[in-house]
């Protein structure tokens, strides 16, 4: 800014805050000091949150003293160390299971009965006791699906294994090398591979 500005005379100087009445701090707790305590330093181990106040001179001297450790052996202090890595929480190692850190019970499993998944509510058994025959009916077939099924002559609840042996079976019957070259036995061949085709597309073989 220019010392000629007309703006010069209006700029006002900001009081500085920072300076503090040494009378209203409290006073250094360093016994015999009667300087005002400034600065915090913590008072010791386990008592976080709570701090002396003590004065410059004070402070320094009780920083250069001050071992948050005393009292420890180096394998308490190595310990500590290792797991303020991972802030102080339990962890595994990958790959653990309920057995390599001791849940097990959390499990709902019996002893001997490792490998078995925690199924609180029977969705895994529920769903084994309907077979695989109850898994295929209550999925709606689509139409072109229904027709491939008819072609092989099965029900819409036909499984994976019966459409496989069925296909097999309608093959020997129509192959025209077992039909003296019949030409409605070759049609009818190709339309179950065509058909046996389409469902594996569709997922049901």
């Amino acid at each position: 800014m220019k010392l000629d500005s007309k703006y010069f005379d209006s700029v006002r100087v900001r009081r500085d805050e920072a300076k503090v009445d040494a009378r209203a701090l409290p006073g250094c707790d360093w016994k015999g000091c009667t300087n005002p305590g400034q600065h915090r330093a913590p008072m010791h181990r386990g008592l976080d949150g709570q701090y002396y106040l003590f004065c410059m001179d004070h402070i320094r001297e009780f920083n250069a003293s001050y071992n948050y450790f005393e009292g420890w052996s180096n394998d308490e202090v190595a310990a500590y160390q290792k797991e303020s890595v991972i802030g102080h929480r339990p962890t595994w190692k990958t790959g653990a299971n309920a057995w390599a850190h001791g849940t097990r019970a959390n499990m709902n499993e019996q002893p001997g009965e490792r490998g078995r998944v925690n199924d609180p509510h029977n969705f895994f058994a529920w769903r084994a006791s309907k077979g695989p025959q109850a898994e295929a009916s209550r999925r709606t077939l689509k139409p072109l699906e229904r027709k491939a099924l008819e072609t092989l002559n099965l029900e819409v609840t036909a499984t994976r294994e019966m459409i496989k042996s069925r296909f097999k079976e309608q093959v020997k019957l129509h192959h025209p090398d077992l039909n003296g070259g019949d030409k409605r036995s070759e049609d009818k061949l190709r339309e179950i591979i065509q058909a046996y085709n389409y469902l594996k597309q569709a997922g049901l073989v």
